[in-house]
């Protein structure tokens, strides 16, 4: 079988050769992009006269052909035929004859794959940031729900101060807030076309590259035909978004597992997000937050992987670049699959209020209430913080915590305590008193809610 692009060869491919240079393995999940971008040439090649009316309207109509039977699934792709591109056109051509090959003049496959994997990656950052906002959405459930939840706020995982556990929950809801604008911001790259770029130089022909990108509702054309052809850093920039965002996907997993824990009990994971032990049977793992914890570093490695691909090419395009792909499919999928598991999961956790308040009760994190109030009673805070330490100390040494002292056992360390020092320690008052803007304080929290509500509208 003779090769599309064949006339000057006079030796067939060597058969390892062909099948590892092939992309078809992959890259034929551009096919819809690919029929897309066929149609808008087309019709940009009729009205620019470069084919006739006639001519369009058969290849519209074995596009068509071609589509229904890919969405049939009666299409079988050959790494003869190497890649998405050609696989198509040779479906083209022997739905239609050899009008079909009139399809390619004006364009290239640099342009042609570069034109699809911008379709590609708008459509699927445009579906990313909508499960963003599910995801959003079921933290703020939860958050809007457990605004007088307390829960124990840690630094170096050791018991800081007591929080609003709707604050803490929120916290990953203004990081995904900032991913998504990531995300946003990145179709501003994203969505540029490079159809008619041709293979780096442009085209003899008389084509409209600005009737094209309209048609596929891009913003602007590419103005630099070799920079059309040579561009990945939209993938780039995806990656990069996408692995910050893993990056925080993986730190609120690494909470689930703890908090599901026997040594936490602060929430429960719904059992459809769990499985078991094939020996254990009191087992229930938390394995939907732990796989998403791992598939962090995937992302991670497919960002690298493109990065190191393309550190060292010339212009324009070059084989090298045909490793763009997989890693971006890789990365969409995985992401995507990720946020579809984790806005379920969030929604039907179940938040155990007892084992919270028993934790933020049995502690020293209202430890630093003490030195504020040492301070209102007009003693310097470095004075005030050597006294809690020794406070602190004591409780320790004979196995109390600050609320179990007596008034007597505090003035024992510094006169200025009074009997309202023990409404000033109770957890629901550390938590209150924080009511500066952004704070864990319950008013300050319900006006967060308000804010994050403002994002979806």
């Amino acid at each position: 079988m003779s090769k599309l692009w064949g006339g000057r060869f006079t030796k067939p491919t060597n058969k390892i050769v062909e099948e590892e240079t092939a992309s078809i393995g992959f890259d034929y999940k551009l096919a819809d992009q690919d029929i897309r971008g066929s149609r808008a040439h087309v019709r940009m090649l009729a009205s620019s006269g470069i084919v006739t009316e006639e001519e369009r309207d058969t290849i519209l109509d074995g596009l068509s052909a071609v589509a229904e039977k890919l969405k049939a699934g009666k299409l079988t792709f050959s790494a003869e035929n190497e890649d998405i591109h050609m696989n198509i056109e040779k479906f083209l051509i022997d739905e239609i004859g050899p009008v079909g090959g009139k399809l390619h003049t004006g364009r290239s496959r640099n342009d042609q794959v570069a034109t699809d994997m911008h379709l590609y990656l708008r459509d699927h950052t445009e579906a990313v940031i909508s499960l963003v906002e599910e995801v959003q959405k079921a933290i703020y459930t939860q958050a809007e729900q457990n605004v007088d939840t307390l829960i124990p706020g840690y630094t170096h995982l050791q018991r800081a101060q007591p929080v609003s556990f709707a604050h803490h929950l929120l916290t990953y809801f203004w990081m995904l807030d900032r991913d998504r604008g990531r995300l946003l911001d990145s179709l501003k790259r994203t969505n540029i076309s490079p159809l008619g770029a041709g293979a780096l130089a442009g085209t003899t022909f008389p084509i409209d590259r600005h009737q094209t990108a309209e048609e596929l509702e891009f913003d602007r054309v590419y103005p630099n035909s070799m920079d059309a052809v040579s561009d990945r850093d939209f993938i780039l920039e995806f990656m990069s978004a996408a692995s910050i965002m893993m990056m925080h996907i993986s730190r609120l997993s690494e909470e689930l597992v703890l908090w599901s824990s026997q040594e936490f009990q602060f929430v429960e994971l719904d059992d459809s997000f769990c499985t078991g032990s094939s020996i254990m049977p009191q087992k229930k793992n938390p394995d939907v937050p732990e796989l998403l914890r791992a598939r962090t570093g995937r992302v991670y490695g497919n960002l690298m992987g493109l990065l190191t691909v393309l550190k060292g090419l010339p212009l324009a395009y070059n084989k090298d670049m045909q490793e763009d792909k997989e890693g971006m499919f890789d990365t969409v999928e995985t992401v995507e699959a990720a946020l579809q598991m984790l806005a379920p999961m969030i929604e039907t956790m179940t938040v155990n209020t007892g084992e919270m308040t028993k934790a933020v009760s049995e502690d020293f994190s209202n430890a630093t209430d003490i030195a504020d109030y040492l301070v209102t009673k007009d003693v310097p805070f470095r004075e005030a913080h050597e006294v809690i330490g020794n406070i602190v100390l004591t409780a320790i040494q004979q196995k109390k915590f600050l609320l179990d002292l007596t008034l007597d056992e505090y003035k024992q360390f510094h006169t200025a305590f009074e009997a309202d020092i023990f409404d000033v320690l109770k957890p629901s008052e550390v938590v209150r008193n924080r009511n500066s803007y952004g704070g864990t304080g319950q008013e300050q929290v319900r006006r967060q809610l308000e804010e994050a509500a403002k994002s979806f509208e």
